[in-house]
């Protein structure tokens, strides 16, 4: 069973509609004991910082969170999730989840497009990733495919090892990092068509070493 975690943070049902299409059993939950049980977890998440991470306190599933990292299953970041899995946000200043160390920071509104025209904030529609390592969840993904982005902030590991792919938007960020049984993209695959599909599709197929 794949646990979608239910916080407050929104975007649940087009992942669970998502895991429905490619035929995998789910629950979308916010019981503790629930997501301890499940084989994987999914962790979407549309909003802020701050109230993404009050809603997680408020029903003690940060600690789950860490337990389930921990437990070495299978765990996919999406968007806000990918973002507070890192230590801390600018958004708001926030404290996050602290399990991969790094910070979220904004994109910077001097920055400038290919065309040389300022970026637009949010970061809104479809770009191409840089796969800077090989990775089983990525498998068949190309350079040619693209992915769907709705964001302000965008997530800095601290470690380059974490760092598994990358877009660029005015500047270079990591638009996939991860580490162990943790992969976490900034873009939402299930929204993505048929490339976020066979990410999704790998992910509820994967076995971390």
């Amino acid at each position: 069973m794949i646990a979608i975690i239910d916080y407050d943070a929104g975007n649940l049902t087009s992942v669970a509609r998502a895991l429905a299409h490619l035929g995998f059993a789910h629950e979308i939950t916010a019981s503790p004991e629930a997501i301890r049980r499940a084989d994987r977890v999914i962790f979407p998440g549309v909003g802020s910082a701050g109230s993404a991470m009050a809603g997680l306190k408020r029903r003690g599933l940060d600690k789950v969170l860490h337990d389930f990292y921990h437990s070495g299953k299978p765990l996919l970041g999406i968007c806000l999730g990918t973002q507070i899995i890192l230590g801390h946000s600018e958004e708001h200043q926030t404290p996050c989840l602290d399990i991969l160390p790094g910070k979220v920071v904004r994109f910077d509104p001097k920055s400038r497009d290919d065309d040389g025209s300022p970026i637009k904030i949010p970061h809104m529609g479809w770009n191409r990733v840089r796969v800077e390592r090989d990775h089983p969840v990525l498998a068949g993904i190309t350079a040619e495919d693209e992915f769907y982005f709705v964001h302000s902030y965008y997530p800095e590991p601290r470690s380059i090892e974490h760092r598994i792919g990358t877009t660029v938007y005015g500047t270079a960020f990591a638009s996939i990092i991860g580490c162990g049984n943790l992969i976490a993209t900034q873009f939402h695959p299930e929204k993505s068509g048929r490339a976020g599909l066979r990410l999704l599709n790998n992910f509820c197929g994967w076995t971390p070493c």
